[in-house]
């Protein structure tokens, strides 16, 4: 069985987690508790339900834990929306960031 760094999967869903960092970054600190806690957790739950999946020993339930990643993908890309709607309809207060 294959190291799960050596997945693409987890590759990709590693890329989203260090890109979810560096773009929340730069959120204000407000946010910190609210939405950049939630992209950030649910960005690195992708790779760590693969790893976790991968970690379990059989090809079974690392399939399984591979399905599961795209629940917490879904989540990461709704607060994504979120926060860029909500930068389009509030340009006076996000102008400061």
């Amino acid at each position: 069985m294959k190291d799960f760094r050596e997945l693409k999967v987890w590759q990709k869903g590693h890329l989203i987690a260090l890109a979810a960092y560096q773009a929340t970054a730069k959120f204000p600190k407000e946010e910190l508790y609210g939405l950049t806690s939630q992209i950030r957790r649910s960005a690195y739950s992708i790779p760590s339900n693969i790893a976790e999946g991968r970690g379990r020993g059989s090809d079974a339930i690392s399939n399984d834990f591979c399905k599961s990643p795209w629940g917490p993908r879904v989540n990461w890309s709704t607060s994504a929306c979120f926060h860029s709607n909500w930068v389009t309809s509030h340009p006076q207060i996000t102008k400061t960031w």
